[in-house]
C-alpha cells in the first residue's frame, strides 16, 4: 500500500471513530501495516492537515489518535451549536437520550447497538443542550467514552435523581425504541402535572421549547429509513 493510500484510509477511519479516536495499534491492525509505518504516516498527516490550512487537526491524546477541530475557530462551532435552526431535538435524539436515562453509564457503541443506527450526531446534539454529559471511561479498548444524564435532564422534568424516572421496565425490549421513547415522556409529563398538583403544567414539548429546545419533525440522523 503506498502512503498516500495510507494517509487516505487512516483519515477516514478517525472521522468514522469521532471523538473515541484510534490508537496507532488499532489502525495499524485495520490497514494490515507495521505500527512504525502507521504512525509516520500520522506524523505526516499532522503536518499536512497544518500546512494546507485545514480546518480541522490531527491530535494525539494519552495514545490516541482523534480528527479535532481549531481552537481559533471555537467561536464559530459556538454560534452553530447555539442558533436557533439547531435548536431542536429530533427523534433520533430523543430515543438517544431515553436510551441513556435508562441504561446509563453507557457508551456510544453500546447506544448503537440498541438502536441499530449511527448516533453520533444525537450524542452531539444532546451534549450540546447539557442534557447528558460524559461520566468516565469504559474498561475496554480505546477506553470509549461514557454517557450519563445532567443535572439539567433532572431539573428539566422535575426529577430528584433518576431513580424517580417512571417504569423501570422501559427499554429492556428495544424493538419498539421509537414507542417507548413517546411513553416515556408522556408519563414524563403526568409526573410534572402530579408534582404541580394542577393541569398547567406545560407538556414535554412546551418544556423543552422552554428551555431553547423543540420536538423536529424532520430526523437530525436521516436514519430510520434504514432500520
Amino acid at each position: 500500500m503506498d502512503f498516500p493510500k495510507l494517509k487516505s484510509i487512516i483519515e477516514g477511519l478517525l472521522f468514522l471513530s469521532g471523538e473515541e479516536g484510534l490508537s496507532i495499534k488499532q489502525i495499524a491492525e485495520i490497514v494490515d501495516q507495521q505500527p512504525e509505518r502507521v504512525s509516520d504516516a500520522v506524523e505526516e498527516m499532522v503536518a499536512d492537515f497544518a500546512n494546507q490550512g485545514r480546518g480541522v487537526q490531527i491530535l494525539k491524546l494519552a495514545g490516541v489518535v482523534q480528527l479535532g477541530t481549531l481552537p481559533e475557530h471555537a467561536s464559530y462551532f459556538e454560534k452553530l451549536a447555539y442558533s436557533p435552526a439547531r435548536t431542536s431535538l429530533s427523534q433520533a435524539a430523543l430515543e438517544t437520550l431515553a436510551i441513556v436515562a435508562y441504561r446509563q453509564p453507557i457508551t456510544r457503541v453500546e447506544i448503537e447497538e440498541i438502536r441499530g443506527v449511527k448516533s453520533e450526531r444525537a450524542i452531539h446534539t444532546l451534549v450540546n443542550k447539557d442534557l447528558i454529559h460524559e461520566v468516565g471511561r469504559a474498561e475496554a479498548i480505546g477506553r470509549p467514552i461514557l454517557y450519563g444524564t445532567t443535572k439539567s435532564f433532572l431539573d428539566y422534568f422535575g426529577l430528584a435523581t433518576i431513580k424517580d424516572l417512571p417504569e423501570p421496565g422501559l427499554f429492556e425490549d428495544t424493538e419498539n425504541l421509537e414507542e417507548e421513547t413517546q411513553l416515556l415522556f408522556d408519563k414524563l409529563d403526568v409526573q410534572q402535572v402530579s408534582l404541580d398538583g394542577s393541569d398547567q403544567t406545560d407538556s414535554f414539548d412546551e418544556v423543552i421549547d422552554d428551555h431553547g429546545f423543540d420536538i423536529a419533525e424532520d430526523l437530525d440522523d436521516g436514519d430510520h429509513e434504514n432500520r
